[in-house]
């Protein structure tokens, strides 16, 4: 029998150990012992990073919905599969069991159907975070449609790129959310009325596409990450189990929305695939008070907590009062995802939230891992503040210098790349599969590149230190700098612009832009100016791309090829002028020291 469930450090070395130098059998066994299949594969895994091409289980057929749902509903059709809480605390909580999850889930894939939806099509998904969202996820991956969701906060024009790139036939959509109207779509709900409560699953190769997942990139074009289904499903479901040792009685939630990665593999398909109950949350942290979070921990008994530091820093900020108001003694499992955790705001949650009983898993991964790779294991792993600490079973982390040699040992640091293929790594770009090779596997040879930089301590633990490239986390989102830049620079009065980002309490980092104007830009009023551009990229964008800090500058630092010194904007936007480096090299230094003196 595999190891499904680790339940000490000593066990994890072990299976650890197994997952690393036998790595196909290892994966071949979980998926073997733990899901339900169609037909078995040919081959566990085939690779190849130079190309890149990754295959995991290829021949196999399979549902993923069956898994998810279908062979729950003999020992757990009456079991809540999804507690939905809306927006307003008034209104109650609805519970879909395991049962009516299946019939909702058919009726939407029925409907699909009649609208000509057939395997292989995208279809984009752009709703706020009620039930509706779930279920159309799973109605596409049951008719074996590729979803795209789409976050709800982005713009109209965001939204169509994103539509136009991977060439979706449909959009399922609604006419408002409760960040302000109501939330069903009203068109939609005769032809669900009228649709059958049972339908068939399309059978699925497990190399066959199961959505595309768009994320920011550095050079402007978002990217649509593809993620496949059988490799997908083993590890989500997997890691799930694992890192927040789930148990079958436990009510679980993630506060993500499932616009993003973090919603699609540990809202929806980790937690099914495993028969949990999962919570989705349709409001805000901050309503109607602060203490909204702890009011739904102790009304549902919530035990494993999943959230990301901004969140914690914004509570932590209004102090304990809202969070003693609320028994939160059920919870066993604390989790961070979205950004590395500042000491501060561990030691908050530690202590307040968890009463020191409940362990902070401080997971990292990426909309193109699929999956957690970095973690500590709830009551396996002994924590450290600001650590990620170990690998995740079957992951190989290493750290290389700038030349590409790998750093051996322990108290060092470098570029975290990754040197051996996981089930759940994103296959392509959608589209684009150069730009894959491009941005993941061409930095360094055999590598898979993170794009991040990370220290390992004295005992082997990781800790993420940030990205190393131009996309900036605000709030747990990554944000390329090239499309904000590009959007600043359509104003008529703007010449040029930089963005990078600064050091945020409450949002990890923020966006501080320098913005040079034209001449005929000059005279303008600046405060006008400020808010005309952070109107455009609110139009543009959406308002998570929102500027903090907006300098005009006579010119931008740049080296003799025209490259934009961001190195040294980023240590002027943090108030870090000590020492900025040589600038003798620059083009034009002298811009250094006017930026220097006019800073924010």
């Amino acid at each position: 029998m595999s190891n499904y469930h680790i339940k000490h450090l000593e066990e994890y070395y072990q299976v650890y150990r197994k997952s690393v130098n036998n790595p196909e059998s290892f994966w071949e066994e979980i998926a073997e012992e733990h899901f339900l299949w169609r037909k078995k594969w040919n081959q566990v895994l085939k690779w190849d990073f130079d190309t890149p091409e990754i295959t995991w289980f290829e021949g196999a057929k399979l549902n993923i919905t069956e898994n998810c749902i279908d062979r729950h509903l003999a020992t757990r059709g009456d079991k809540t599969a999804i507690i939905f809480e809306p927006n307003n605390p008034d209104e109650s909580a609805e519970h879909i069991t395991y049962r009516q999850l299946y019939e909702r889930v058919n009726k939407f894939a029925n409907v699909l159907r009649d609208q000509g939806i057939k395997k292989g099509d995208r279809v984009c998904i752009y709703l706020p975070m009620i039930p509706e969202l779930a279920i159309s996820v799973l109605a596409c991956a049951r008719i074996g449609a590729i979803h795209s969701v789409v976050f709800a906060g982005f713009s109209a024009n965001a939204l169509a790129t994103r539509i136009n790139d991977s060439s979706c036939k449909i959009v399922i959509t609604s006419d408002g959310s409760f960040r302000g109207a109501k939330t069903i779509d009203y068109w939609l709900q005769p032809l669900l009325d009228a649709a059958s409560e049972e339908g068939k699953a399309e059978v699925m190769d497990a190399e066959d596409p199961l959505f595309i997942l768009y994320t920011s990139g550095s050079t402007g074009k978002p990217k649509g990450m593809v993620h496949t289904t059988g490799g997908y499903m083993v590890y989500t479901a997997y890691t799930f189990k694992n890192v927040f040792q789930y148990r079958e009685e436990d009510v679980y939630w993630c506060t993500a929305d499932i616009g993003w990665i973090t919603g699609h593999s540990y809202i929806v398909y980790g937690p099914l695939c495993n028969g949990a109950t999962t919570v989705m949350f349709e409001g805000v942290p901050s309503y109607p008070d602060f203490g909204r979070f702890w009011e739904v921990v102790a009304k549902h008994n919530v035990n494993q907590f999943y959230t990301a530091p901004t969140a914690i820093r914004a509570l932590a900020k209004e102090g304990v009062e809202l969070v003693e108001k609320h028994d939160l003694s059920s919870l066993k499992v604390l989790g961070t995802v979205g950004e590395p955790i500042n000491e501060e705001a561990w030691h908050w949650y530690d202590d307040n939230v968890g009463k020191r009983k409940a362990p902070i898993v401080d997971t990292w991964w990426q909309t193109e891992t699929g999956g957690i790779m970095i973690t500590p294991i709830a009551f396996a792993t002994p924590t450290k503040p600001t650590y990620a600490t170990l690998p995740f079973i079957g992951i190989q982390p290493a750290l290389l210098d700038e030349n590409g040699t790998e750093i051996q040992g322990n108290q060092v640091d470098g570029r975290l790349c990754i040197k051996f293929p996981w089930p759940s790594i994103a296959r392509t770009i959608w589209g684009n599969h150069q730009r894959y090779k491009d941005t993941y596997f061409s930095a360094y040879k055999n590598m898979y590149f993170t794009g991040d930089g990370a220290l390992r301590d004295e005992v082997g633990y990781y800790r993420i230190t940030g990205r190393v490239d131009d996309v900036i986390i605000v709030s747990g989102h990554n944000l390329g700098t090239a499309p904000i830049e590009d959007t600043i620079n359509e104003h008529p009065a703007v010449a040029e612009s930089a963005i990078v980002g600064f050091p945020h309490d409450i949002k990890g980092n923020a966006l501080y832009g320098y913005v040079t104007l034209k001449e005929t830009g000059e005279s303008r009023n600046h405060d006008n100016l400020r808010t005309e551009i952070n109107q455009l990229i609110t139009e543009q964008i959406g308002p998570i791309a929102k500027l903090d800090k907006i300098q005009f500058t006579d010119g931008l630092p740049k080296t003799r090829s025209g490259k934009i010194m961001r190195r040294i904007l980023r240590k002027i936007a943090s108030n870090d002028m000590s020492n900025l480096g040589d600038t003798s090299t620059l083009l034009n230094p002298e811009v250094v020291e006017a930026i220097m003196d006019n800073a924010l």
